[in-house]
């Protein structure tokens, strides 16, 4: 994981953006193809928030998804 998107090192704003710009929400990337609901993480906003929040690195919370979804 870069440095630069840990959560000491990133604000709560900063943390929101990063998401949003990585999954394209709310800037037309988004193409609706139920991607999320297919492998039940709902929307993916929820399942990053405790990133945005502060609480869990998005290493982690990428890496307990793939070891529920993928094997």
């Amino acid at each position: 994981m870069l440095d630069q998107y840990l959560i000491k090192n990133t604000t709560r704003e900063q943390r929101e953006k990063t998401v949003r710009d990585a999954l394209g929400c709310g800037g037309g990337g988004c193409e609706n193809c139920s991607a999320c609901g297919v492998y039940g993480a709902g929307d993916p906003l929820d399942m990053y928030q405790p990133y945005i929040d502060g609480r869990q690195e998005i290493e982690d919370i990428n890496r307990e998804f793939k070891a529920r979804y993928f094997r």
